[in-house]
């Protein structure tokens, strides 16, 4: 007697979100099943991994990971090239970190002319985030947006208790937007509603449903992330973002990356990225070029099963 696969069937698809503009605009989204269930439903879009760079030498980076670089990470330029022209990469995340007070408070005025030199020399999606101090974002993100007007970011991040600024910015300027949450569906779906009752298109906001490393607490991400899509798919609008995820800034800030051979860091960041590609993950931002090289072969294996 043949078994009978049950199949699951969904009824509403997840927004598909376009980063870029023109012949490499990329588009993240739109798929109909859980990762990868061909038989279940449609994945229009596969997921994309995007390499993430500073504007500025970082400081704090394990060697293993700055190395795989070179002389580059002293020139923010010649390494958005480096990634695109040595390195694949699709999209770019930079993250502003020479605005931070702390590491050296550059104004906006100091970083746009570093920023359209990338746009120009790199020519490929920008992912553009803060140096993480709140009150130094809301001065220069809204400066950042307007001088790339016309170029379709991704600007994060906004928040629940600071996203007015940013989504004001990015509605008057074009750009998608990434909404974050500390792993708590609840406060996920309403950050998208906050923004949303600014105005702003849910289809242009990507969720950043915050992560871990491998290890403890990686199975509680898989599992939010599992239930706002499942959420998404029987018809709640407020939950069908893409999934931003960024792996690589969690992975190498821990004892067993930074201070392990190379080989093992880039393993962790590997298999972090695949677990979260398996919850759900559309955009993985990532930061050791030969990890986000696994990644992407990965993808492309699992979409050929299409």
């Amino acid at each position: 007697m043949a078994i009978e696969i049950v199949k699951e069937k969904y009824s509403s698809p997840i927004n598909t979100v376009e980063i870029g503009s023109g012949a490499k605009c990329v588009k993240i989204g739109g798929e109909t099943t859980l990762p990868f269930l061909f038989d279940e439903g449609d994945m229009p879009n596969a997921p994309v991994v995007a390499l993430e760079m500073l504007d500025c030498e970082p400081v704090d980076w394990a060697d293993s990971l700055k190395a795989a670089y070179g002389d580059a990470v002293k020139d923010p330029v010649k390494w958005a090239v480096k990634c695109v022209k040595e390195f694949g990469a699709k999209v770019l995340c930079v993250r502003l970190q020479s605005t931070h007070p702390d590491s050296g408070g550059k104004t906006a005025e100091q970083v746009i002319p570093i920023l359209k030199s990338i746009v120009k020399e790199a020519g490929v999606p920008l992912v553009i985030v803060g140096g993480g101090d709140e009150e130094k974002d809301n001065d220069v993100l809204p400066k950042v947006s307007q001088a790339l007007k016309g170029e379709n970011c991704l600007f994060g991040i906004a928040t629940q208790d600071n996203y007015k600024t940013l989504t004001a910015t990015c509605l008057a300027d074009g750009h998608s937007i990434i909404a974050e949450s500390p792993i708590d569906i609840n406060i996920a779906k309403q950050v998208n509603i906050l923004i949303s009752d600014m105005g702003f298109n849910p289809a242009r906001i990507v969720m950043h449903p915050t992560t871990t490393s491998l290890g403890y607490g990686m199975e509680y991400v898989y599992s939010i992330m599992e239930r706002g899509r499942l959420a998404a798919f029987i018809g709640d609008k407020m939950l069908a973002m893409p999934f931003v995820l960024f792996v690589g800034a969690e992975v190498w800030k821990t004892k067993e990356a930074k201070e392990s051979a190379a080989a093992q860091g880039v393993n962790w960041e590997l298999t972090t990225a695949i677990a979260m590609l398996q919850a759900g993950a559309d955009l993985l931002i990532m930061r050791h070029p030969e990890a986000a090289k696994s990644a992407a072969k990965y993808i492309a294996i699992a979409m050929e099963e299409k």
